[in-house]
């Protein structure tokens, strides 16, 4: 069963850094550092919004309009580590 704990946190941290990659590259298209009308740019830019749609989403309806900021993002890291701290302090389960 420990093989599915790391399996489980395998996940966990993919989706980290999926987010941090969205995150960085939402920053990059801002700043006019990256051409959002690139072919490359472009089909990576709508891959992560596809992949992370479904988790923001629900969030974003939770979350009060905050203009132009998202914090979407950040309410994501943070269950993140919740779940990888829950998973850790309960290993006991899975051995």
């Amino acid at each position: 069963m420990s093989s599915l704990l790391q399996i489980l946190l395998i996940v966990l941290d993919l989706v980290w850094w999926i987010v941090i990659a969205h995150v960085i590259m939402s920053w990059l298209i801002n700043f006019n550092v990256l051409n959002g009308n690139q072919p490359l740019v472009w089909q990576i830019w709508t891959g992560l919004n596809r992949l992370l749609e479904p988790i923001y989403g629900p969030i974003r309806r939770i979350l009060p309009d905050m203009g132009g900021l998202d914090l979407s993002p950040i309410i994501v890291i943070i269950a993140i580590y919740a779940i990888r701290i829950v998973l850790l302090n309960n290993a006991a389960v899975f051995l």
